[in-house]
């Protein structure tokens, strides 16, 4: 697939085929990796130009003529982070365009502090080139916003390196918001699985497998299978799994990663009121993140990983055939699952997946287990917008795992807080009475953390902790709901930036 664009190193800023020159620095008169020519340029225009202004505009004696240069501003090296790179360089590609320019080179300064600033300032202007894929689809003139960027930064030991990497990255992000942002039409889980298919052939790396027989889903899989009953009734609304399976040629470390991909979320019979169904296509931004982060690494090819994904695609819809509270299912680990809220579905649909995956990793090299979701509206009241949650179970808590994915995202600037999951979460989801083990809660006392700690449960994934005698198997939770993306602004693709940066040798 394709950005749109093209993407190359220039070696000169004299170069031609540019009609602008983007420049992107914390302060340019300072910074050692810009040219001298464009500091002269800004210095000239100090007289009408404030020195700590964020942006300006100049006229320069070079083919490009036209030197926009975004500044970080003053960086508070206490409190801030390399955010500020990522909102100089929006800021800075904005102008640019809204401008009618089509060839921009962009010059990236460094930044000692934040060694990937240069890395994270390109990425920043490629998320702001990303147009929607209904929008594309619909209106072909507008895409793309550009036609061609040139890159020059002179402080980087490696630039077509750092090209390669951003588009790696970027690429994998279009694929979680191409799946992420579009309606619930656009997105059914028939035409997701159809894009993956697409999105996720072109490497030749990455095995596909979709399960969407009522009657396998019904087996296998019971808890999805209770959420997929009201849409089952309508062809395109059909729910089905989808596992992608990427394998390196030496082993070491197998990420089991399972996405929620709730292409449309009513609430099921608790239906949801007052305008609260308005973004609910963007449930499935766990999934599309999944499936964009498989993307990335299918492009890099590390031969230390296994990776699989799954994709629990399915509507929750309200209708006759829905399941409703009070229902007793029991989830593909033999555990009794009562209901209690039927708009507390993704985790219903991810459990049986996890399960399955846990059957996987105890036949694996270094496995890890993943969750990735849009789960809890907790999550956005607890750390804000912006921000993934990050939870271990035991096994992945002794290695500090959460804490390493906090500092790797850092780095890129796709944000983590670390949340625990504590006794009371699990107790608030233990079974009430005789004959159900679990109970499926629409919230629980503390929030966020016990939808990870019905997961764990309702999977078996309790019987794998620190104190069994089983293999113990890490597993990390991560809710997205804070991070997404607020609609009807752009899903973020977050965490795919951050898992990069953990798992992939990507940092120049």
């Amino acid at each position: 697939m394709s950005l749109g664009y093209k993407l190359q190193a220039v070696g000169e800023i004299s170069a031609d085929g540019f009609d602008s020159i983007l420049l992107i620095s914390h302060n340019a008169l300072e910074d050692p990796a810009v040219p001298q020519q464009l500091k002269d340029a800004i210095k000239d225009a100090a007289n009408w130009v404030e020195q700590n202004d964020e942006f300006s505009v100049h006229s320069i004696d070079l083919p490009a003529k036209v030197l926009f240069y975004s500044s970080t501003g003053l960086i508070d090296l206490e409190y801030q982070d390399v955010r500020c790179f990522t909102q100089a360089a929006r800021k800075g590609i904005t102008r640019v365009v809204k401008a009618g320019f089509k060839s921009p080179m962009i010059v990236l300064g460094s930044y000692p502090p934040f060694p990937q600033s240069q890395l994270v300032s390109l990425l920043g202007v490629m998320e702001w080139l990303y147009v929607n894929l209904q929008y594309r689809e619909d209106c072909p003139q507008q895409y793309p916003k550009v036609n061609t960027i040139g890159v020059h930064s002179p402080a980087s030991k490696d630039l077509p390196r750092l090209i390669s990497v951003a588009t790696a990255l970027e690429t994998g992000r279009v694929v979680a918001r191409d799946i992420g942002g579009p309606d619930p039409e656009r997105m059914t889980p028939e035409r997701v699985e159809q894009y993956v298919k697409e999105a996720l052939s072109a490497e030749g790396n990455v095995n596909i497998d979709v399960i969407c027989d009522e009657q396998t889903l019904k087996k296998e899989y019971p808890l999805f299978s209770a959420v997929n009953r009201a849409a089952s009734v309508i062809e395109r609304h059909k729910g089905r799994i989808i596992y992608l399976t990427y394998e390196g040629s030496s082993v070491t470390d197998t990420l089991l990663i399972v996405g929620k991909g709730v292409t449309y979320d009513t609430g099921g019979t608790d239906i949801k009121v007052s305008g609260g169904m308005i973004g609910m296509c963007r449930d499935k931004c766990g999934a599309a993140a999944a499936a964009g982060f498989l993307k990335v690494v299918s492009i890099l090819k590390p031969n230390n990983l296994k990776v699989i994904v799954g994709l629990g695609l399915v509507r929750n819809s309200c209708g006759e055939n829905s399941y409703v509270a009070d229902e007793i299912i029991t989830s593909r680990a033999g555990k009794r699952v009562r209901v209690v809220n039927t708009d507390a579905e993704g985790r219903m649909v991810m459990a049986d997946i996890v399960c399955y995956m846990k059957e996987i990793a105890q036949v694996s090299l270094g496995p890890h287990l993943f969750t990735i979701a849009t789960l809890t509206g907790h999550a956005i009241r607890t750390v804000g917008s912006g921000y993934t949650i990050a939870m271990d179970n035991g096994p992945a808590r002794i290695l500090s795992f959460s804490h390493q994915l906090q500092k790797s995202g850092e780095i890129l600037g796709d944000m983590f807080e670390v949340s625990t999951i504590r006794k009371e979460d699990f107790d608030a989801y233990k079974g009430k009475t005789e004959g159900e083990d679990v109970v499926q809660l629409g919230s629980a006392s503390r929030g966020h953390q016990g939808g990870a700690a019905f997961l764990i449960m309702a999977s078996g994934l309790d019987e794998h902790g620190l104190d069994s005698a089983q293999a113990k198997l890490p597993y990390t939770h991560l809710d997205i709901a804070a991070s997404a993306g607020e609609f009807p602004q752009q899903a973020t693709a977050c965490p795919v930036l951050g898992l990069a940066a953990n798992f992939l040798s990507i940092l120049t």
